[in-house]
């Protein structure tokens, strides 16, 4: 039996989902994938490999994971096959045959990934799930210099959860940037290199709304990157804002992303139309 390798670009919302990784009892992507997989091969496990995993109730724009299937279905047969089979929750946004020795996590070459912050004063019910609700004073200017201190190469063990291991902790950030999304109010921070460690995003974010609100110095994260202390950092922000963007298998595309200029020049759009609005 020939089995045909398939890639694939998945999101999900991952509020009620115990992670993406299969757990035994509990409710994951990669568990509900699977689920759909053996439905359409009649019994036949078929097992998902993800390029990393996601926490209970982080998001996904851009998973990417990788299967063999037991025989050839086109591509686009595949994609409405597990659309219909899988939850709501989940959605198969791309679907391609590739060859055998592509791996969605060992191939991997970078990712990126946002975090959004709610700015408004009272809670949005319907954004509880999908923001982190922060009614407090932001300085811009500080957390804008806070974020070009982690770009680049560093040692990130402050950054790191503490039960992660002995692994090497030295990671490469090309971009560490925020932009205001000033009809809604929210601070969309995007985060891309070529790894991220456990909890990398979300101590990051603890920190640097600690160094906006005025709690922590501005070269605060120069002083976190020398000391290579988890303990000495800020709290780890709570999963619902943190989403998976993108996942890269080329070095180009993760050293240089033009959807961020994209962002940037939208985001600098609308400030100017809200400008010209009040004058």
């Amino acid at each position: 039996m020939e089995w045909i390798r398939y890639k694939m670009i998945v999101e999900y919302d991952g509020t009620h989902f115990a992670g993406f990784q299969i757990q035994t009892h509990d409710r994951t992507v990669q568990g509900e994938i699977q689920k759909a997989l053996k439905i359409m091969t009649k019994g036949t496990k078929v097992i998902i490999y993800g390029s990393g995993r996601t926490d209970s109730g982080v998001h996904a724009k851009g998973q990417v994971i990788h299967f063999d299937y037991p025989f050839m279905i086109p591509a686009k047969n595949m994609q409405r096959a597990l659309n219909s089979l899988t939850t709501d929750e989940i959605f198969v946004k791309d679907v391609s045959i590739v060859e055998t020795d592509f791996h969605a996590r060992y191939n991997t070459s970078g990712k990126k990934y946002q975090y959004r912050i709610d700015l408004n004063e009272i809670s949005d019910p319907f954004k509880r799930m999908y923001t982190l609700h922060h009614p407090y004073r932001i300085d811009m200017e500080k957390l804008e210099n806070a974020l070009k201190d982690i770009e680049g190469k560093h040692d990130f063990s402050s950054f790191c959860a503490s039960n992660s291991g002995r692994e090497n902790k030295v990671r490469t950030v090309y971009e560490a940037s925020v932009i205001k999304d000033v009809f809604n109010n929210e601070l969309i921070f995007t985060f891309r290199g070529n790894g991220f460690l456990y909890n990398m995003v979300r101590i990051f974010v603890g920190t640097l709304l600690q160094i906006a609100n005025g709690l922590r110095p501005a070269d605060e994260i120069k002083r976190l990157l020398a000391v290579q202390d988890r303990d000495e950092a800020g709290p780890t922000a709570k999963p619902q804002g943190l989403y998976l963007m993108e996942v890269y298998y080329k070095a180009s595309e993760a050293v240089k992303d033009s959807d961020h200029q994209e962002g940037i020049v939208v985001e600098k759009q609308v400030q100017n139309e809200l400008d010209h609005s009040v004058k």
